[in-house]
């Protein structure tokens, strides 16, 4: 009748797997907490929030000219609605 655990392989096993799995585990999350720290380094210099910001004016400023080239074209697309206007009325008779 046996009377108490074997506990020298349960130790051995679990001992086994750990061996393994804890510089898995290292390595796993090396990789993933890279991009993390890369981000948060980038965040704290600033020097790419600063590039972004010059190119966002820049392209607010492009969208602006272009938006201002739109209201001319729309304006003058009325200007000449209207003249047609005038123009295919029936004459006045004085």
């Amino acid at each position: 009748m046996p009377t108490g655990v074997d506990w020298i392989p349960i130790v051995a096993i679990v001992m086994g797997t750990l061996t393994v799995l804890i510089p898995l585990s290292i390595i796993t999350l090396r990789f993933a907490i890279k991009p993390i720290a890369e981000a948060v380094a980038q965040m704290r210099s600033g020097g790419l929030a600063q590039e972004e910001l010059a190119i966002m004016r820049q392209r607010l400023a492009l969208l602006e000219q272009q938006f201002g080239g739109l209201e001319t074209e729309v304006d003058r697309i009325g200007e000449a609605q209207d003249f047609q206007a005038e123009l295919l009325k029936p004459p006045a008779d004085s």
